[in-house]
């Protein structure tokens, strides 16, 4: 069964040391160790067949750590759980090809420059990526096209072509981020 195959079935596949080699399966690993591999973020595949007009959301789901970072950086928290189902959906243990880790999947080097010591526990995570969130909307004049286009590809790609850049994997992320934060603020409304 090719990866391909293993997306369209709902298959996951378990990445573990074994013998202080990489491994690849479809059955976790016995001692426990181990992480779901994902070829890029949750709503970034490119083939995916969910309909994202009516994927089930999760507007309970970390509830208090994200309406208290998304006060702290005055942020929608229906921005902040749309960018969270888009990355991980809802995942706390979701860890990227790239190394991205968590629920809003922050990079090492950006969870440290953001002082999370440790992106692996969901409210260091949130509270990382709501204030890259806010960072990102500021710098880009709160246009969230723009800031979510830049969450996921970086903001030197939406600078270096002024505007969402022409990645198949970003404009696809924009899509979805877009109505998954209408569906959100919606639900949470209602």
């Amino acid at each position: 069964m090719g990866y391909a195959d293993t997306k369209k079935s709902g298959t996951k596949i378990y990445k573990y040391l074994k013998n202080g080699t990489t491994s690849f399966s479809d059955v976790p690993p016995r001692n426990g160790r181990y992480v779901v591999f994902r070829p890029s973020c949750y709503a970034c595949n490119l083939t995916s067949n969910i309909d994202w007009h009516s994927t089930q959301l999760h507007p309970d789901k970390y509830g208090d750590e994200i309406n208290l970072a998304a006060r702290q950086f005055d942020l929608d928290p229906a921005l902040v759980r749309a960018v969270i189902h888009a990355e991980s959906g809802f995942n706390a243990r979701a860890r990227s090809p790239k190394g991205a880790i968590g629920l809003m999947q922050l990079m090492p080097g950006t969870a440290r420059m953001l002082g999370v010591t440790n992106a692996h526990i969901p409210s260091h995570n949130i509270r990382g990526g709501v204030q890259y969130l806010a960072d990102l909307l500021a710098q880009f004049k709160n246009d969230v096209v723009l800031a979510t286009a830049a969450y996921n590809a970086g903001p030197e790609a939406v600078q270096k072509y002024a505007g969402v850049p022409p990645y198949a994997e970003t404009r696809v992320y924009v899509q979805r981020v877009k109505i998954l934060h209408q569906r959100y603020k919606s639900n949470l409304r209602g």
